[in-house]
């Protein structure tokens, strides 16, 4: 008889998922937002508009505080031993007149979610592509401040290129700061290359129409660059019309480095799930998403060498 464990135990690394797509629906609530994740979107512009009404609400240190301890303890839930979780920090900063509080508040928040759930999180700090370079400078800044914040990229509307931040992403590699951006999400394989180049690209967010250009697998798989995939955002978002005709099987066989993440759209445990049920994964397959989750992370050695021992176990039948 087929063994199917309890993916909520399987360890990993949670390396694509945004802080304040993950309030809880009770928090946004109680801080006047909406009350949950919504979805499906009809465009990109409709998804960030919607998400806009929650980073809105978040006001106060505490309610920063708040989210990010609530995300460790949600996070620890599903089996996450370790998470990079992308936050706006220079965007709230202006917003608020406060360039550092909201920043501070979630690694307060982070800190005291490791030390009540066990939970380790580094920070990524992501820059929409339509907003200025003079924030992304302070974006920058802001990560070479702070021992928790590991990283730095763009995200958001694919069309707006990478060439006028070059400047940053150059001193942030000089400076040692990783670097992972959003790229073949809406936009195509130029939108892949131009972070691999231009972009340093450690790690690449989605990358999904990788697909579309074979000379670009090949230099992928070459390079070794990892894909943070996200089947159940890419439905919601419409990046594919369905989660049986996601191209996350595809992606594999190409001989991608692919990690299975949730952009904060859905649990990760679940996407564990779906990924079991709707492809046909078994658990030596799961826990291959868990080994690739874990080497394409930038945590420490020591972390990884447990976290790969947990996964071993969990396989062998002997883990808890």
């Amino acid at each position: 008889m087929l063994t199917v464990r309890d993916v909520r135990l399987l360890p990993k690394a949670h390396l694509h998922v945004h802080l304040e797509s993950t309030v809880r629906p009770e928090t946004s609530r109680e801080f006047g937002g909406p009350g949950g994740r919504g979805g499906p979107f009809a465009t990109f512009r409709e998804f960030a508009d919607h998400r806009a009404l929650t980073r809105e609400r978040l006001r106060t240190a505490e309610h920063f505080r708040r989210v990010a301890l609530e995300f460790c303890e949600d996070e620890a839930a599903q089996g996450t031993r370790y998470a990079e979780v992308s936050f706006t920090a220079a965007s709230h900063g202006e917003r608020l007149g406060a360039p550092e509080m909201p920043l501070e508040a979630v690694l307060d928040g982070l800190a005291e979610g490791s030390r009540r759930y066990g939970i380790e999180c580094r920070v990524l700090l992501d820059h929409s592509r339509r907003r200025s370079v003079e924030r992304f400078w302070r974006t920058l800044k802001l990560a070479t401040r702070y021992e928790a914040v590991i990283g730095i990229g763009l995200a958001g509307d694919e069309s707006h290129p990478v060439a006028p931040f070059a400047e940053v992403l150059d001193a942030a590699r000089d400076a040692g700061v990783h670097l992972v951006h959003h790229a073949g999400e809406f936009g195509g394989p130029e939108s892949i290359r131009e972070v691999l180049v231009a972009g340093h690209a450690e790690r690449i967010g989605h990358g999904v129409r990788v697909l579309e250009d074979d000379a670009l697998v090949a230099e992928v798989g070459e390079r070794g660059v990892p894909l943070e995939v996200c089947p159940t955002s890419n439905v919601l978002l419409g990046v594919v019309p369905s989660l049986a005709e996601h191209p996350l099987r595809r992606l594999r066989e190409a001989g991608l480095a692919v990690t299975l993440n949730t952009d904060g759209e859905t649990d990760l445990a679940e996407e564990y799930v779906r990924a079991r049920e709707v492809f046909g994964y078994d658990d030596a397959e799961l826990a291959g998403f868990a080994r690739a989750s874990i080497d394409a992370s930038f945590a420490e050695e020591e972390l990884k060498v447990g976290m790969r021992a947990g996964v071993d176990a969990w396989l062998a039948g002997t883990g808890r």
